[in-house]
């Protein structure tokens, strides 16, 4: 069976179905004596008599009948294996390993991806890893991981896309009880008014961007930041500051950690002063569900900057 063509199984199905060589040749799309001889070619090659011809029609032989059963269940099979592949080549099924960092993990624009993705691809298994920018990029150099949503690339990137999603501010966070914060309509300070603050930072290995991107940005404000506390997750750099122990500067994406003993206000004239979200995937051997899964990061990100940018017109005009 395995050397037949199963474009004959096809004709000959429509054959038993319709029992007439007419309407078989009328329902496939070609002419009666052409499906004639392609009957004849299966039961060649088989051996076997398929049909008794008959003066108005065809009639199943008893090895057509079993013929018949198999066939079905071939082509069923044939069918459903060729719709699956393309499911997988369309990104509808299949595998995908996202990764993240805590920072990236904590702006609504990943999870706003993920949700975006399942959506539209409820059959592809997603799994979820959360680590450092650096481990993130070797687990993916090592194919573990597929895309990754990461604050700035380090390490060996070459074969690695690192594309920007979106750019966001950046933002103080200090304890209630700060000077600073004591006029409550005070909505921003300079940077160069936290130059003699302690500060509470990520540790650099956790996020090694954001990190040279706040010492940089303060030391082309004038001043070398006094770091006296680092901690490994950005929830708690938070948690130090509300202790009292200094203040941090962390992506204005965080805001929404509400924490009652911390007050956030956006910073002034410090150029540079940025956290880039960005979404890395390898360069070749992308599958279906992966350019889905970029595809869609894409159009949230346009979908997100399009709403920014009516907000910031909206508040020109009012």
């Amino acid at each position: 069976m395995s050397s037949i063509d199963l474009r004959l199984l096809r004709y000959f199905i429509a054959v038993a179905e319709e029992g007439h060589l007419t309407k078989a040749a009328q329902r496939i799309g070609i002419q009666q004596p052409p499906l004639s001889q392609q009957i004849r070619a299966l039961e060649n090659e088989l051996g076997v008599t398929l049909f008794n011809r008959l003066p108005r029609g065809m009639e199943l032989t008893e090895s057509g009948h079993a013929l018949l059963a198999d066939a079905r269940i071939i082509l069923s099979q044939v069918d459903s294996s060729v719709a699956g592949v393309r499911r997988i080549a369309r990104g509808e099924l299949g595998r995908i390993a996202v990764g993240f960092t805590e920072s990236a993990s904590l702006h609504p624009f990943v999870p706003t991806v993920i949700r975006a993705f399942r959506d539209i691809a409820p059959d592809v298994t997603l799994t979820v890893e959360e680590s450092s920018t650096t481990d993130l990029v070797a687990l993916m150099s090592q194919n573990r991981i597929d895309v990754a949503f990461i604050r700035s690339p380090v390490g060996d990137v070459s074969d690695i896309t690192i594309e920007t999603m979106m750019v966001e501010e950046m933002i103080v966070a200090l304890p209630a009880a700060h000077p600073l914060v004591r006029n409550k309509r005070r909505k921003s300070v300079p940077l160069t008014a936290l130059a003699d603050e302690v500060f509470v930072l990520n540790r650099r290995p956790s996020g090694p961007g954001l990190y040279d991107t706040i010492i940089a940005a303060c030391r082309a404000a004038g001043f070398s930041p006094r770091v006296e506390q680092e901690a490994r997750k950005n929830l708690s750099t938070l948690s130090l500051v509300a202790a009292g122990l200094g203040i941090s500067i962390i992506p204005a994406s965080m805001r929404h950690v509400e924490l009652e003993s911390v007050t956030y206000l956006n910073i002034d004239d410090a150029p540079g002063l940025s956290a880039p979200l960005h979404l890395a995937y390898r360069d070749s051997g992308q599958s279906g569900a992966v350019k889905r899964f970029i595809a869609e990061a894409r159009k949230c990100a346009k979908a997100v900057k399009k709403h920014s940018a009516r907000a910031n017109e909206n508040s020109r005009m009012s």
